[in-house]
């Protein structure tokens, strides 16, 4: 797996990276107010806990595959290996925008920096492009197992697994540092009002009082390449799975084939709908309502449902996980026995 102290170093250099780009017209008392999901007061904290619940059972989940894939030897596996490293970026995905949402409605207080701004944008475009390039990394490791079962080992051996996900984390990093260092080049009008919940690009286009062609076409550029590209691949890859299964002679044996890639084609459409369906509702006229609820299921539904998606009818995942479940509740009943007899010893 992906190991933290990656995350960590891209979050240092981005902010250097901003910090030390920053244009000389824009002041650091400049500030930006999200003005989140609703005005309602009285919404505010059912929001509050609704998102705090939904943020604690993502990163909650998402942990306990990555503990039962590292517990269990049986999970080391490229598949499960992958598995591993998305829900790792799932945890960051989502862990960007949600805990500044919950503080905002918590702290009554919707105002962020310049800097912490591009912060969070250049995040959140690092690790929505991880999820993308894991995705297909995936989809290519069910097309080795599936067309090539005899070379499976040979063709996906641990070197190149490593290989795989560290070129998507280098890839998303340079795609959020060159949109990042785009938008650095913008000025901005006074009014610094944001119909969103979290810091995205297109937004902050949409603020700039200068002229913003050249940076469109390069949003459209990149993210058209990062996007039709990997869905290309996975779409190839699955062309090809589909034309191998259906040379199956057995029913079990296509039953097994598909039930291996059935929780993949799930999580690819959630993301690949949800993504397509924020682009579709941020393009039309005044929708920010429903580009902002698109986001949710974008950024906060899709983390948190892909975790139940993998473990669902995965019987080596919920052994797994039952077993690491088991011994965590088993070591907490220990230490709770042994603070009791400390207490009554006292």
């Amino acid at each position: 797996m992906v190991s933290l102290e990656f995350v960590f170093l891209f979050f240092f250099c981005s902010t250097r990276f901003i910090n030390n780009m920053k244009p000389e017209n824009i002041s650091d008392t400049v500030k930006f107010v999200l003005l989140g999901l609703s005005d309602d007061l009285h919404l505010q904290p059912i929001l509050f806990g609704l998102f705090l619940s939904m943020y604690l059972v993502t990163v909650l989940r998402n942990l306990l595959i990555i503990l039962a894939v590292i517990s269990d030897s049986q999970l080391h596996t490229p598949r499960y290996f992958f598995l591993s490293n998305l829900s790792l970026a799932d945890i960051c995905f989502t862990s960007i925008t949600v805990p500044k949402m919950i503080l905002n409605i918590l702290t009554h207080s919707r105002v962020i920096s310049y800097v912490s701004y591009l912060t969070q944008m250049s995040l959140f475009i690092n690790f929505g492009c991880m999820d993308d390039m894991l995705l297909t990394v995936m989809a290519y490791d069910h097309f080795v197992a599936i067309c090539h079962p005899l070379r499976y080992n040979v063709f996906m051996n641990p070197k190149l697994c490593w290989l795989l996900v560290l070129l998507s984390f280098l890839i998303s990093i340079l795609d959020a540092l060159l949109l990042t260092s785009m938008a650095l080049q913008l000025s901005f009008c006074t009014n610094l009002e944001i119909p969103h919940f979290f810091c995205e690009l297109n937004h902050l286009l949409k603020l700039a009082c200068s002229d913003i062609l050249i940076n469109n076409i390069l949003v459209y550029l990149v993210t058209g390449l990062l996007s039709v590209v990997p869905l290309s691949g996975i779409i190839f890859s699955y062309s090809q799975i589909v034309s191998s299964v259906l040379k199956i002679p057995s029913p079990g044996g296509k039953y097994k084939a598909f039930s291996v890639c059935g929780s993949h084609l799930i999580v690819i459409s959630l993301f690949y709908g949800t993504g397509f369906g924020v682009y579709l509702s941020s393009t039309g006229t005044h929708s920010s309502r429903k580009s902002t609820v698109a986001s949710v299921m974008y950024t906060v539904v899709t983390p948190m449902m892909n975790p139940f998606i993998y473990s669902l009818r995965n019987k080596d995942m919920l052994r797994a996980l039952w077993k690491l479940i088991t011994r965590i509740t088993s070591f907490l009943s220990c230490q709770m026995l042994l603070l009791l007899e400390q207490v009554k010893e006292k």
